[in-house]
Order: structure tokens, then sequence, then C-alpha cells
């Protein structure tokens, strides 16, 4: 969703905002994956803290990407309640990598 809502940025906003809202949404399952591929506990929470960094960064830029009229308060919707999601199933993952 989001290379699909960036592709419609200003020509100048290429190396900008589009740019770090892909490099956030990509980062996200990146570090989840590599996380569960530390096989520790530990480590596995410490990245998917930082994928939850990820989310809020990439949450704050759409709302920036909104304010600046790149997309569309549809669009905004969408990336917005897709970024909450993934926030539910990731708190969800924590919570239960916890209780081991």
């Amino acid at each position: 969703m989001v290379y699909r809502v960036t592709t419609e940025f200003p020509r100048d906003e290429l190396y900008g905002l589009r740019n770090q809202m892909r490099r956030a949404a990509v980062s996200i399952p990146s570090n989840i994956a590599e996380g569960q591929a530390r096989h520790t506990t530990p480590e596995f929470l410490s990245f998917l803290s930082i994928a939850n960094g990820s989310l809020r960064e990439l949450e704050t830029q759409t709302l920036i990407a909104k304010r600046l009229n790149y997309i569309g308060e549809g669009q905004e919707s969408e990336v917005l309640g897709l970024a909450a999601e993934v926030g539910r199933l990731r708190n969800g993952l924590v919570a239960a990598l916890k209780k081991r």
C-alpha cells in the first residue's frame, strides 16, 4: 500500500518523504524476520521493538504526507488502518513472547 500511494508523490520527493516512507514500510517486516531468525526471545523482542519504531515513523510520515496534500484522506486512512493492524499483531506477538 505504501509503495502504491507514494508513486503519486511529487518528483522532488523522490529521495525525501517518499523514500523514507518506503524504507520504514520495508523495515517493519524485515526487523520482525531478522529477530525471529536470532532464535532467542530477548533478541526477538529487541527487533520487535525496532519494528515498532519503524511503524511509528511510518504513521508520522503518513500524517505529514497528508498535510502536504501528497495523499488524500482515503489513502491516509487506509495506510493508518493497516499500520494499526500491524501494530496490534506485533503487540500480540510481544505479549505471547513475554509469557514464555
